[in-house]
This record gives structure tokens, C-alpha cells and sequence, in this order.
């Protein structure tokens, strides 16, 4: 599994941290082991620019996920194809404020974010209140898996 971490916010992280979420996430999926996925931070401006630009919508937002080769989860005895899952963009400064509201830290609101946009590149939704709930239970529990297996 190809997954690149590029920090490129200025927000102190640990990159293997995301990199080892990701690869937890998708092994969890049955996505194919040598697919690739890509997580980038950013700042707020740039963050800002691709929310404007993606969703038509002002502001900077917590997370965008940029989609390539549509995957879907597979199963256990029959993973994905390999591919190019897609983009993860997170922006630090927007999740730590989440993070205080939320009375939790800004690493936990990032690997929450992190779950959540992969989910959305693998084809999860939130639109409709019965997607909601599922992608929102599976992403806990993706989560709470991987924490406490560190």
C-alpha cells in the first residue's frame, strides 16, 4: 500500500501516524494492497482556495477528499482492484478549533478527519440521514480500532 503523507500546513504532525490510519482504514476495507492514497495538510488560504474552487462554498472547510479511480470497499475474499484511491486534504488550523469545541484534541479531530475522508473516497456519504448513520458508525469504529491497537 502506497500512502503519502505531505504536511505542507506549518502544523506540527506526525506524518507516520496518518500514514499507519490509512493503511489501517484500508486494510479494514479489503481496499487492494498496492492501491495508493494521498494525504496532504494545508493551510488555511489554500484550504480556503479548493473549497471555493471544489464545493463552491466560501471558507475554509476541515477536509476534502478528491476521488481518482471511484474504488469501493471489497471484501474479505474479494478486494478492490489496485488503484489510484485518491487525494485527503485536511487543514489543521479548522480541526483544531473543532478539536476544542469538541473537548478533544486537534491530533484525534485529524485522524477523525483523516477516517472521514477516506470513507468519502471509497464512496461513503453523509447526504441522507440512514448514509449518515452508516458512514458515521463505521468511521467510529475504524478509529477506535486503530487507537487502541496503538
Amino acid at each position: 500500500m502506497s500512502i503519502e503523507v505531505n504536511n505542507e500546513s506549518g502544523f506540527a504532525v506526525d506524518e507516520a501516524e496518518f500514514a499507519a490510519l490509512g493503511r489501517h482504514v484500508l486494510d479494514a476495507m479489503h481496499v487492494h494492497p498496492q492501491t495508493e492514497l494521498s494525504i496532504l495538510l494545508v493551510g488555511t488560504e489554500v484550504m480556503t482556495e479548493l473549497h471555493v474552487q471544489w464545493m463552491d462554498e466560501p471558507g475554509p472547510t476541515d477536509v476534502l477528499s478528491f476521488p481518482m479511480d471511484e474504488l469501493r470497499p471489497g471484501t474479505d475474499g474479494d478486494p478492490t482492484p489496485a488503484g489510484l484511491l485518491g487525494d485527503v486534504v485536511l487543514c489543521p488550523e479548522v480541526a483544531a478549533a473543532q478539536a476544542r469545541a469538541a473537548g478533544h484534541s486537534t491530533a484525534e479531530e485529524l485522524l477523525l478527519l483523516t477516517t472521514h475522508g477516506i470513507l468519502h473516497l471509497l464512496g461513503y456519504d453523509h447526504a441522507e440521514p440512514e448514509e449518515e448513520k452508516e458512514m458515521f458508525a463505521l468511521q467510529r469504529q475504524l478509529l477506535l480500532t486503530f487507537l487502541a491497537g496503538r
